[in-house]
């Protein structure tokens, strides 16, 4: 089988994590040029590849030794960078988020598409196995209907005094940056959005231009009810990333950081002066708190191979971005958003 040349963009802390999983994917993928502004940078990410692939400080240089690009610039670089390699008909694997603006999502889209170019959103949430067999779990029936689906993330996030992520440059706060991945979990899971609305602060992450503490709250044509709570301002946490879906027979908890998802029960009525006593089963024990984003490049890497469109392609990560761009817009009114017209992975 002939493999993909692939190129790495930008070697800040992102794609050291990326650089791991791609050692894992030597089957369909080979690393031949790595760029950084800053080549000591670059060639550290080299080093952990161990193939000795070329070092660039401009990606317009390397077009010769690449099939496909994994771009993790910043995220104002996103659009002109994505632009490029799609006119040079490589395909590109796009660090979250797509772009910064509707407008160059778009524009980025519709140039792939023209020139039959794979362009994937680095959502790796959606690919680990854990969240696969939740979602399994859910589609099979067997648990009943889904009636409300929580995401917590809770974790320390602080960037140095002189980080791009301080500044506009970033789109947005908290739920733009990481919370993209779980609004996208949460329609896919849940389907067509209703209506939502977010609350942010920068309380206790004062580093952040917008917010680093959201809840976003979201009703769906099903009725079900979706919330993502989150922070990058945890001191200590219980939680970390914990998923729970509530459905008519019970809950289901994926615990990401022990690897295992539970299934609780208890169908007795509250009773204010019992203390209620469920069921506890554990379904699935990977036993893994990796970040695995070795699963999302194995996809892309089929997609390329195959001709194949991404779940998480360009379409599907804008309509998750238009969600959040409704939600801060309604949040400036003190009002809920309309989501009525945003149309998941249609």
């Amino acid at each position: 089988m002939q493999k993909i040349r692939m190129g790495l963009i930008g070697c800040g802390k992102m794609m050291g994590a990326h650089a791991k999983a791609v050692n894992s994917c030597t089957k369909a993928l080979e690393i031949t040029a790595v760029c950084d502004i800053l080549p000591e940078r670059a060639a550290e990410v080299a080093g952990v590849l161990g193939n000795n692939p070329s070092i660039y400080t401009n990606y317009r240089d390397m077009t010769g030794e690449v099939d496909a690009v994994l771009i993790a610039l910043p995220h104002d670089l996103h659009y002109e960078c994505g632009m490029f390699f799609a006119r040079q008909h490589k395909h590109i694997m796009m660090e979250k988020p797509l772009c910064n603006s509707e407008e160059e999502c778009l524009r980025l889209i519709e140039i792939c598409e023209q020139e039959s170019v794979v362009l994937m959103c680095a959502y790796p949430v959606r690919y680990w196995p854990g969240i696969i067999k939740l979602k399994e779990m859910v589609d099979s029936g067997e648990y009943g209907k889904v009636f409300m689906m929580s995401v917590w993330t809770e974790q320390l996030t602080v960037y140095p005094w002189d980080h791009w992520g301080l500044t506009a440059r970033l789109g947005g706060g908290q739920l733009f940056s990481h919370g993209c991945h779980y609004i996208d979990l949460l329609l896919w899971f849940l389907g067509q959005p209703v209506t939502g609305t977010h609350i942010g602060t920068n309380l206790g992450t004062e580093w952040m231009l917008r917010e680093g503490t959201s809840a976003v709250t979201i009703k769906f044509a099903s009725g079900a009810i979706g919330y993502h709570g989150a922070t990058w301002g945890a001191r200590g946490t219980r939680l970390g990333y914990d998923f729970q879906i509530h459905t008519e027979k019970g809950l289901l908890d994926y615990d990401h950081s022990a690897g295992t998802i539970t299934f609780y029960s208890n169908d007795r009525a509250h009773d204010p002066g019992a203390v209620s006593r469920g069921t506890k089963e554990i379904l699935w024990d990977k036993g893994t708190n990796d970040k695995a984003t070795q699963h999302e490049v194995n996809h892309f890497a089929d997609c390329v191979l195959g001709g194949k469109k991404p779940l998480t392609d360009g379409r599907s990560a804008l309509e998750g971005l238009r969600v959040i761009w409704k939600l801060y817009n309604a949040e400036k009114h003190n009002t809920a958003a309309d989501l009525t017209d945003i149309h998941p992975f249609a």
